[in-house]
């Protein structure tokens, strides 16, 4: 019997710090809530889940601080879903996009609920249900790419368990996990390497429960302080090597490999150094992103490029003209995540669908006049899901890359083996929104239906093959699935270290606040017309 799908949305964008235009953003999510795709099945019909991976969600003092300062930036992103929601449903004509008279901030009739919000700095997750009584269970993770672990950049998670609510009694009903991860990995073209010590760090460190708490009594490790190489994992700065490496090709190469798995220079140090028990390596991945009987979802700014330098004078950019020799799609075999993933260095299992959409970064918006790709389609005032085209051209001292993506992890390949129907994610729609005026990406979405399979299907089988099937090659493929052997051992002091950075990130974030923002400076204005106030009248006395 085909196992009952969760209809799946989620969208990536990086939002440079800007609260976004409501009515405009609207617009588009309706228009990306209804494309039809592969499997041509969504029409009006809206995702039972919705998940926004945010970079750069607002300045860094209000991140820093925490969700008072940020849940203004969420609402607009609320608003914004449940009023595409809203005219999907009634079928409000996009041309009238800015004159919506209906209030969806918030209301009782909203079509989605905002289940949780989570930030690690810059980076935040936001998980809307159109159901919320159907999530059981949600688990949270976090980890920061920046110096001391602090979260510029990072990553952040949020695990659920859901219900697929189909038969009456409660215990009876179907559950599945799912694992989403927001993230915001190292910038600049020749930061490749960095990039792929930002996702060995997710891997490593980005656990939905404390290992101190997970580990028995007498194995957890004391930390090796001497093994971790610099703390900084932005990419704001080179790693410095542990050990002098020779020149040769050669070994450019067997470093490559040392960053695929880790080694003593990598910033996914330090491990767990050869726990005692099988049990307790188990336990640790039970907590990790390869959570063996969660699905995974991962989006983001992954911030892989074409290109490891920035572009010479008078470079060839990407056309979106289909006639042209400088098509996108002829950049496409440059892309620096798909060679490195491919490769085994990075994004370790997960996979993606096919790029049909044009480069996302980096853009410049309403450049000088006459220096715009589309100047004509704006002079026209041609419109695009009812939203007037907004003027862009590529910025000229970066490689348009595509930077935000959205990758999953299969369904593995025993429970297919097993089954002989289709239980795979069924990818429907992986497209990109127009560009935006607020920001230099563009939004990335993709929409899929996901089986729902309860613990024991998804369960790693042990022995992974049995009996007269056994099949060398068969099992050796399956080993190499993060489920059964994970790429990057758990960092089990990740935890605490995130804990330490999260203080300095309050600390840092009121110091910023007070000295970069309006209203710090109207703080501190205050405080010296009270000090100078007291000083006079206490001087009177």
């Amino acid at each position: 019997m085909t196992p009952s799908t969760i209809d799946l949305f989620i969208l990536t964008f990086n939002c440079a710090k800007n609260l976004i235009n409501v009515a405009v953003w609207a617009a588009h999510l309706k228009a990306a809530l209804s494309a039809q795709g592969a499997g041509k099945g969504n029409g009006n019909a809206l995702p039972d889940l919705v998940v926004f991976s945010l970079q750069e969600v607002a300045p860094l003092a209000y991140s820093f601080i925490g969700p008072y300062f940020l849940n203004p930036y969420y609402a607009r992103y609320a608003e914004a879903l449940n009023l595409a929601a809203g005219q999907l449903f009634e079928g409000t004509d996009n041309d009238d996009y800015g004159t919506s008279s209906s209030n969806h901030a918030g209301g009782s009739g909203d079509a989605y609920k905002l289940v949780r919000a989570k930030n690690v700095g810059m980076t935040a997750i936001l998980l809307f249900a159109r159901d919320p009584s159907k999530i059981t269970q949600i688990e949270e993770a976090e980890c920061g790419f920046g110096a001391a672990d602090m979260g510029n950049k990072g990553a952040v998670g949020l695990r659920v368990t859901w219900s697929d609510g189909k038969d009456t009694v409660v215990t009876d009903r179907k559950t599945t996990e799912l694992t989403f991860v927001a993230t915001h990995l190292a910038a600049m073209e020749w930061n490749l390497k960095k990039r792929n010590a930002n996702w060995r760090s997710i891997v490593s460190g980005l656990t939905f429960a404390n290992p101190r708490e997970v580990l028995p009594k007498g194995e957890f490790p004391v930390e090796n302080r001497a093994a971790r190489s610099t703390p900084d994992r932005s990419g704001a700065g080179e790693r410095t090597a542990s050990a002098p490496r020779d020149s040769s090709s050669a070994d450019d190469n067997a470093d490559d490999a040392d960053l695929a798995y880790g080694d003593d220079s990598s910033d996914a140090q330090p491990l767990l150094n050869s726990p005692s028990s099988s049990s307790s390596k188990s336990a640790l991945q039970e907590i990790s992103i390869f959570k063996p009987t969660s699905h995974l979802f991962l989006a983001g700014d992954l911030n892989y490029r074409i290109d490891t330098t920035t572009p010479p004078p008078l470079a060839t950019y990407p056309s979106f003209d289909p006639s042209s020799p400088n098509h996108f799609s002829n950049f496409l075999p440059r892309d620096q995540l798909t060679q490195e993933r491919e490769a085994g260095r990075t994004m370790h299992g997960l996979s993606e669908a096919p790029i049909t959409f044009g480069p996302t970064y980096k853009y410049d918006v309403h450049p000088l006049k006459g220096e715009a790709v589309n100047e004509e389609a704006v002079r026209n005032k041609r419109r695009i899901n009812g939203v007037p085209e907004v003027a862009w051209r590529f910025a000229s001292h970066r490689w348009p890359g595509w930077c935000d993506r959205v990758l999953y992890l299969d369904t593995p390949a025993w429970v297919r083996r097993r089954n002989s129907d289709n239980r795979k994610v069924e990818v429907e729609v992986y497209d990109s929104l127009p560009v935006m005026a607020t920001s230099d990406h563009r939004p990335v979405f993709f929409r899929a239906k996901v089986p729902v399979l309860g613990e024991e299907e998804m369960r790693v089988p042990l022995p992974l093959l049995s009996g007269e099937e056994e099949d060398e090659v068969t099992e050796e493929a399956w080993k190499k699935d993060p489920r059964v052997s994970i790429p990057v051992p758990v960092d089990v002091h990740a935890w605490s270290r995130r804990e330490a950075a999260r203080r300095k990130e309050v600390v840092v974030g009121w110091t910023a606040f007070l000295w970069s923002t309006q209203e710090g400076a109207l703080v501190l204005a205050t405080l010296l017309v009270l000090g100078v106030g007291s000083w006079w009248v206490l001087r009177g006395w």
